[in-house]
């Protein structure tokens, strides 16, 4: 079993320790906070995002593909009815350089994201207290 120890902060601050590392967010003004810090949906959000850029790039490494002038887009698409994103999409621009070859290749790459794997078999959440 992994464990995240997770500390409350000033104001609207959450502080998360993992794996020697500190991450720190906050909410925006409008949820109270100060802004100084991502909001924990952010994190989640650039967690998808960062992951497939992870995949896209040790798929070019792999092939020795030069990676300048990869660009890796993200979109949220929102349904209104629920105020929840419903679509993410994940658009990669390749330069012209890049080999056609390659092109589908490099999507299943991206889509080989753990996050995204994660999501789409979601993990049982259980809360309690002790």
């Amino acid at each position: 079993m992994r464990e995240m120890k997770v500390v409350l902060g000033e104001n609207q601050k959450v502080e998360a320790h993992f794996k020697g590392h500190v991450i720190q967010t906050d909410q925006p003004r409008k949820g109270g906070g100060d802004e100084s810090h991502p909001s924990p949906f952010d994190l989640f959000l650039a967690s998808i995002g960062t992951c497939a850029g992870f995949y896209v790039k040790s798929f070019c490494r792999q092939r020795g593909i030069d990676q300048q002038g990869i660009e890796i887009i993200q979109h949220m698409h929102v349904d209104e009815a629920t105020r929840m994103i419903d679509t993410i999409e994940i658009e990669i621009i390749l330069p012209e350089s890049f080999p056609d070859k390659y092109k589908e290749s490099v999507i299943k790459a991206a889509g080989a994201c753990s996050v995204k794997k994660h999501i789409a078999n979601a993990p049982e959440f259980v809360v309690k207290t002790s």
